[in-house]
């Protein structure tokens, strides 16, 4: 793709573009924003470095491509972690300065951001990317600090600090390159926790000089030392010049020298993929879900709230077309959600069930007018036995008090998992009752959005990395329940000893449930979802003075019953369960609320089959 950079001046901006250019995009343009004229170099900004702006008037000659520039007029005036839309925000002022590019270069289709552990900066970038058509790349997102700093030190940047502003850094350190602050930054890390690459604001850099600057560079001929505040922050004010390259350098022919790219699986699921092909007996077959069609309608639309929670259930329609029928869903989703006073904002996650994948790209763009962002609902898409002439089956669950929505929705391409390729974020987290649901992860390689499928050991082993990375990102890492859906069987013998080697010392292992479907997302052969759980303190184990258990836990809640036999006696008014069946093979459950997810086969751990599997909680 074509992209424009945001440039700060500073080494993660220009480290990315490094990435940008290794994984074959094509450089058009720079992009800055420089603070107002108050008489000051560094203006306090969520969003943007501003110390040492003035040089980056120079960029342009040394890069060779032209730089748009836009001057900061707003403020932090929206500091929501998911941003939306506001007036004097300086958001507003980078949309500005992209939609001026995108005039000048409409061929432009992606943004070069910098962003390593900032959801602040990253969600303004993919809002206003969003806005604007255009792909957040953010390479360096998510990146063990040390390693990156390390891979700067080593990629032919020069750089320097600019502004120091962390215990144990002083005025003396300001003008230090890259590789001799490292050492120095490591030993703060290690003392005071100081991050290696300055991601809690500890200090700001200026690039000189760098593997792209092929027609000249920065030389600094003047500088001055400048008392920020009465804190310990100091910056340096500086007069620059370009220095040529005569004759300029030649573009490399290969950008991927200059950096490191992390491997795509990591310990432990390297090891798991290992495992599984040196093994040899699960081979990709042909072997596809068994010819099945469901023949009738035999679930009930059900709603219950059960605990802090709203399970809405089995919503389909008997419509003539697709459009009418998703319409028709979401009119009794609406209904639902009025009369427990909610609104689609409290909708936690969504499984959809679509009879035909063909359909998804019209099912899909209904559904996103109704899960507007930020934070749509987490969602589970996959193709499955209907009967004919149902076009779609969804259930949601729902939060009715959520003071705040906690989710996580990246959407820019990286090396850290795959951006979200549709109306859905990551997971959204239920804070009080400690559980994050967690969407639906296929095999993408995160850094170019492409499938992986084979070896099945690295395929199933990568989506469950993904799934595993949401998880860890947002804390709620320990598993409760992990469902693998499969479109052939010849994948069993893959999913299940990948799990029992992930969930091997937990004690939910059993909580697994294999699902035979017919059609995944892009045609992706597997593809893992679950619940994280994160202890809040909120719902524990509470005993009333007869030793009775008034309250019980999230996590000791959910658990797996493989079966044979649906028996109306098996289930609770006081619980919610998850049916996966043969859409055919479900019994009328009255008084219960109750999912089906429809499947042509359902299988434990140990790869035993079963007529069903009920997930309770």
């Amino acid at each position: 793709m074509k992209f424009v950079a945001l440039v700060s001046g500073g080494k993660d901006s220009c480290f990315n573009i490094l990435h940008c250019l290794a994984n074959g995009h094509e450089l058009v343009c720079l992009a800055n924003l420089f603070p107002p004229p108050t008489g000051e170099e560094e203006i306090d900004s969520f969003m943007y470095q501003t110390v040492g702006y003035d040089a980056l008037q120079y960029y342009a000659k040394c890069i060779g491509k032209p730089l748009y520039s836009q001057m900061i007029t707003g403020t932090a005036a929206n500091q929501k972690l998911e941003y939306a839309e506001t007036d004097n925000d300086e958001t507003e002022d980078l949309y500005k300065l992209l939609s001026s590019v995108k005039e000048k270069h409409p061929d432009v289709e992606a943004v070069s951001v910098g962003a390593i552990l900032s959801n602040y900066q990253r969600t303004r970038v993919e809002n206003v990317c969003n806005r604007l058509g255009l792909t957040s790349l953010c390479y360096l997102w998510q990146r063990d600090q040390a390693e990156l700093m390390q891979e700067m030190c080593k990629s032919g940047l020069e750089a320097i600090l600019i502004k120091v502003a962390a215990l144990g850094l002083k005025d003396r350190h300001l003008g230090l390159t890259l590789q001799q602050a490292y050492p120095i930054l490591s030993d703060l890390n290690a003392k005071f926790g100081v991050n290696v690459c300055g991601e809690g604001g500890e200090f700001e850099t200026l690039v000189l000089d760098a593997p792209f600057f092929r027609y000249g560079r920065l030389v600094v001929r003047e500088k001055e030392v400048v008392r920020h505040t009465s804190d310990e922050v100091w910056y340096l004010k500086l007069k620059v010049e370009v220095e040529e390259k005569v004759p300029p350098l030649a573009e490399p022919k290969n950008w991927a020298r200059y950096i490191t790219q992390p491997p795509l699986l990591q310990i432990p699921f390297s090891g798991f993929a290992d495992e599984v092909m040196a093994d040899g007996s699960a081979k990709l077959t042909a072997n596809g879900s068994e010819a099945y069609i469901a023949t009738s309608c035999v679930w009930k639309p059900n709603c219950k709230l059960i605990g802090s929670k709203i399970y809405v259930n089995n919503l389909s329609s008997s419509a003539e077309t697709v459009c009418q029928q998703i319409k028709d869903i979401f009119a009794q989703l609406s209904d639902f959600l009025a009369a427990h006073n909610c609104t689609f904002v409290n909708v936690q996650s969504v499984d959809l069930f679509v009879g035909n994948m063909d359909n998804f790209g019209e099912i899909n763009s209904i559904y996103q007018s109704y899960f507007t962002k930020p934070l749509p609902p987490a969602r589970c898409c996959v193709q499955a036995s209907l009967p004919e002439g149902t076009h779609a089956l969804m259930s949601a669950k729902v939060i009715p008090d959520m003071a705040q929505k906690l989710g996580l929705h990246v959407q820019s391409r990286s090396y850290w998992a795959p951006s979200n390729i549709g109306p859905y974020s990551q997971t959204i987290m239920h804070y009080e009752e400690g559980t994050a649901y967690l969407s639906g992860q296929i095999p993408l390689i995160p850094k170019n959005m492409t499938l992986c499928s084979s070896p099945q050991g690295k395929a199933a082993s990568l989506a469950l990395q993904h799934l595993s990375r949401v998880e860890e990102v947002t804390g709620y890492n320990e598993t409760l329940l992990l469902t693998a859906y499969i479109k052939s069987d010849s994948w069993l013998s893959t999913v299940a000893r990948i799990q029992k080697k992930y969930m091997k010392e937990s004690k939910y292992a059993d909580n697994f449930v294999i699902a035979q479907i017919e059609e995944l997302p892009k045609a992706a052969p597997v593809e893992w979802s679950g619940i994280g759980y994160k202890n809040n303190s909120m719902y524990d184990v509470d005993d009333d003075d007869d030793g009775n258990t008034k309250v019980k836990s999230i996590k000791d809640r959910i658990r797996v019953v493989f079966t044979n036999n649906l028996e109306q006696k098996c289930f609770s008014a006081e619980w919610h369960y998850t049916l996966f069946c043969k859409a055919d093979d479900l019994k009328e459950i009255v008084g219960v609320s109750y999912e089906l997810i429809p499947c042509t086969g359902v299988y434990n751990g140990h790869m035993e089959k079963f007529k069903y599997a009920i997930v309770q909680n």
